[in-house]
């Protein structure tokens, strides 16, 4: 056992994994299919933003999905090849696909080749602007999985990263960025702090594990009691850049509504996390924030739809 945890605080979840043997259930346990459910509302927000604005064309809708959805497996999947030495050692983390022997590395790598490629292909397929920003995105992406070796602000990293899914969306149906500039910038904003609060909630449960290999999580560097006090704060901070966004890209109460609840929900998620108990940590990262970008987007679509 990790020194300094206690038997309950060390337990600690793996978020959502489906269940069984199949190679299927492998491939998609190993990128983690089931947090797709964060960032793939915002996504669509994005894209709702734009159909305010400019036709939308069905082709862009599934070019923009897949282009999502390759960008984030091929994260996912890189992130484990990177991380597999650590995976091992944890024994929350011991069981995943790679350190189980589930899957080969070489599979892991062929599945972040693949996808990065699809990625690029359904970006070419978008417009000119989405396919010149696609290596810079997963550059981004990429690197998020060597951050908390080197830096605490590997949170914000990995919220930046989640961030480009409403900007990719508006800009697949745009074609350019925003006009305010600003308002995709806001947007952006609330969906990095919104993603880093809930991170850093999550990474809770390892502040032991990463003291001990020099992992530089937000909790390891200034302890579970200031970092939840800072994911508060970040989560705040998120629900006024929601609002603010949402009054400058022309949403009414139906939308704004939706940013209430959403803070509602911030407000609960806190709630069921405590320094040493992460017993409701898989309620609050995962159910908790599947729920709140799933609020979100149908706000925003039901506004477009009125």
């Amino acid at each position: 056992m990790t020194a300094g945890l206690t038997p309950r605080a060390h337990a600690g979840v793996d978020g959502q994994v489906l269940r069984g043997s199949s190679r299927l259930v492998a491939y998609a346990n190993f990128v983690k299919v089931a947090h797709t459910l964060f960032a793939l509302p915002f996504a669509v927000v994005g894209m709702a933003t734009a159909a305010k604005s400019f036709p939308v064309r069905w082709a862009d809708v599934g070019a923009a999905v897949v282009a999502f959805g390759a960008a984030r497996f091929a994260a996912m999947g890189f992130n484990r090849i990177v991380d597999r030495r650590y995976d091992a050692l944890n024994p929350r983390t011991a069981g995943r696909e790679l350190p189980s022997g589930r899957l080969s590395v070489g599979e892991a790598w062929a599945l972040v080749v693949a996808m990065a490629a699809l990625f690029a292909a359904a970006a070419a397929a978008l417009n000119p602007l989405c396919f010149a920003l696609a290596p810079v995105a997963l550059a981004w992406i990429l690197g998020y999985s060597f951050t908390k070796r080197f830096t605490a602000f590997s949170h914000l990293w990995l919220g930046l990263s989640l961030a480009i899914a409403p900007v990719g969306g508006y800009l697949a149906i745009a074609g350019h960025w925003s006009t305010p500039w600003w308002v995709l910038v806001v947007l952006g904003v609330g969906v990095v702090l919104w993603v880093a609060g809930f991170d850093t909630i999550y990474a809770l449960q390892d502040e032991g594990f990463d003291l001990e290999h020099g992992l530089r999580s937000a909790p390891a560097v200034m302890g579970a009691p200031a970092a939840i006090r800072v994911a508060r704060a970040m989560h705040l901070v998120a629900i006024v850049a929601f609002a603010s966004f949402g009054l400058a890209a022309g949403y009414g109460p139906v939308f704004l509504g939706a940013i209430l609840v959403a803070a509602l929900l911030l407000a609960w998620e806190h709630r069921l996390v405590r320094p040493g108990d992460y017993s409701r940590l898989n309620a609050a990262f995962f159910t908790m924030n599947g729920v709140i970008s799933a609020v979100i987007m149908a706000g925003a679509l039901a506004e477009v739809a009125w």
